[in-house]
């Protein structure tokens, strides 16, 4: 990289929570020239983009909308699907599909929070490595070694990934932006405390099985007369999903909208069941009830750092930048200065 000019770099969006994280990384670059684009793929993904087939996912019209309203709003740089070129860091919350033209650049891959778990075709992708990873899963997320570097949220994250195959060398524990400074939502203005409080999935909308008559059923129980809140996915089916609310839980308050972390903070007892807010609620001491091993959940945390996860991930952005690595497919590897794999302290 010359250094006569600024380093380009490319961030890609894709959820809000993704496209938010991004957004913390690039703050903390301002020596860069950032870019931002949607989530984008090659010919395959585009094309069932078109036919409607991926609406529910980060490769769909609605939410490359709501990622797209959020980067103009914030008076971002946009760069759509990287057309502009010439980058020297790609930097974004997934692997499981990268574009062709930014394959030459240096990239930085981060964490974006809690994974599905696997299903049908997870162990069949990673067995055979010329199927698409995105057909089995964001649990295959790190399966890709088309990265320079990957920021996760925590040592149990680290030794996780490590488990599944990902090189230990390429993993960096940073914590990531967003869930690392839970503490922050126990200030806020939301007027209800000690409720039950339901952070409902897009499960069916991303073909997961959800027995929601039997979740809500199961709050109410828990509930025991205190005050219920659901507070329902942006991307699932609303109408259809409060009136499961009202026909099995009558008398419960629905939110739509507004800062489900906040709502996670003033309450006692918080079911989740696919989202990465249940970090919220563990980092928070809540009673949880979560579709994953609560357990496991617990050796996952992501690091509670103050919020500095955003500045520890651009210094490795920085790293890789410096850097004289070779491409991340090649058998060799040179250390960057901070050993990789390591947690920062």
């Amino acid at each position: 990289m010359s250094r006569s000019r600024r380093p380009r770099v490319l961030f890609i969006g894709g959820s809000l929570n993704q496209t938010t994280q991004m957004h913390a990384v690039a703050r903390e670059l301002p020596e860069c020239e950032a870019r931002f684009t949607p989530f984008y793929g090659g010919v395959a993904v585009d094309t069932m983009r078109r036919l409607g087939l991926i609406e529910m996912t980060i490769g769909g019209d609605r939410l490359r909308g709501r990622c797209l309203d959020y980067l103009r709003q914030q008076g971002l740089r946009l760069d759509m699907h990287g057309r502009e070129g010439g980058y020297d860091l790609v930097v974004t919350c997934t692997d499981l599909c990268i574009p062709s033209n930014i394959r030459h650049a240096r990239i930085v891959l981060v964490q974006e929070g809690v994974y599905d778990p696997p299903w049908l075709l997870t162990p069949i992708c990673r067995r055979l490595k010329w199927m698409p990873l995105w057909l089995g899963g964001t649990a295959l997320t790190g399966q890709s070694n088309l990265f320079d570097r990957f920021c996760v949220a925590s040592d149990g994250y680290r030794d996780l990934f490590a488990s599944q195959g990902v090189d230990r060398r390429k993993l960096v524990v940073t914590g990531i932006p967003n869930f690392d400074d839970c503490a922050r939502y126990l200030k806020n203005d939301f007027p209800h405390r000690g409720h039950v409080l339901v952070c409902t999935s897009d499960a069916r909308e991303t073909f997961k099985r959800d027995d929601r008559a039997a979740l809500i059923q199961h709050a109410v129980q828990v509930a025991g007369g205190r005050a219920l809140i659901f507070k329902l996915h942006p991307n699932e089916d609303q109408v259809r999903a409060s009136a499961e609310v009202r026909r099995f839980a009558p008398g419960a308050l629905i939110f739509t909208n507004g800062s489900a972390e906040e709502m996670i903070a003033n309450a006692s007892v918080v079911f989740t069941q696919w989202s990465s807010t249940v970090f919220v609620a563990l980092a928070l001491g809540k009673t949880v009830h979560s579709n994953f091993p609560v357990a496991e959940l617990r050796r996952l945390l992501p690091q509670q750092n103050g919020g500095r996860s955003a500045r520890r991930i651009a210094r490795i952005c920085r790293e890789v930048l410096d850097s004289s690595l070779p491409r991340p497919n090649e058998p060799s590897m040179t250390p960057l200065p901070l050993a990789a794999g390591a947690a920062f302290a």
